[in-house]
């Protein structure tokens, strides 16, 4: 299709056109997402700060019935026991570059429920040979962490077992609706619904160093200029490529900007 707008002459090639208009859409909708993003782990943040200035709330079933937006990095305290040998091993977790594990333990509470605690990161065995064996404090202890709701579902590169007849094992994430459903069913006894990630001076604490997000705001809005810069060089090829643009700014003919084929 051609078209002339004074000497701005237009030689629209279909093929050209048609890769545009199928990839300027999808470039310019991965930056908006990205600012989307950005957005949200501003968000998080914000409410992070936020609640580390409350009072640690004493963790009981009254907090289970609150919303989980709610309980997001919450402080809570709590007293009770670690269950000797009952502990997950959250698998694949990198720390400084090194590879291990971050350790989830069953903890007895006073109030006679339970919750899944987890203690930070502990160097791991590359070669998978062998399993960290973390001990915890016996005895009655007071701990203090924060509440951790994932703000998105685990990824998970196949189904796992919930079996809670195995102890220790290595999982690759924590799914907590089915996972406290099956111990509550072993236990006899309620369990929390959310982990509390440890404060690094409680009690077991391991590597206790919790990032509030994977990915900086900065590095989301980072992402978006390059995908808003890959739409613009990509609208501005089109442009030269069909048209004579390009001839006009260098003041010369007249011509379009592609040969005929």
């Amino acid at each position: 299709m051609q078209a002339s707008f004074g000497a701005l002459e237009l030689d629209l090639e279909w093929r050209t056109t048609v890769l545009v208009l199928l990839l300027l859409p999808v470039l310019v909708t991965l930056g908006f997402w990205q600012l989307d993003r950005e957005r949200e782990k501003r968000e998080l943040l914000a409410r992070f700060e936020a609640r580390q200035a409350a009072a640690p709330a004493r963790l009981g079933q009254a907090l289970a019935a609150r919303e989980p937006a709610a309980l997001a990095y919450l402080p809570v305290r709590l007293q009770g026991r670690y269950v000797a040998g009952r502990y997950l091993l959250l698998d694949n977790r990198i720390q400084g570059g090194r590879f291990g594990y971050e350790v989830v333990s069953l903890f007895a509470r006073d109030d006679g429920a339970y919750t899944l605690v987890n203690r930070g990161w502990v160097p791991g065995d590359p070669a998978r040979r062998s399993l960290p064996q973390p001990a915890a404090p016996a005895g009655r202890v007071e701990l203090t962490g924060q509440l951790y709701v994932p703000p998105d579902p685990p990824y998970l590169l196949g189904e796992q077992s919930q079996a809670v007849d195995d102890w220790p094992r290595v999982v690759q994430a924590l799914e907590m609706a089915p996972l406290t459903a099956a111990l509550a069913a072993e236990l006899g006894a309620a369990v929390f619904p959310w982990s509390v990630r440890l404060d690094a001076t409680a009690p077991g604490a391991l590597a206790a160093a919790w990032p509030v997000v994977n990915v900086s705001p900065a590095k989301h809005r980072g992402y978006a200029v390059q995908w808003f810069t890959m739409a613009a060089v990509l609208g501005l090829f089109f442009v030269l490529r069909s048209s004579n643009l390009w001839a006009l700014l260098r003041g010369g003919p007249k011509a379009t900007g592609r040969k005929d084929d």
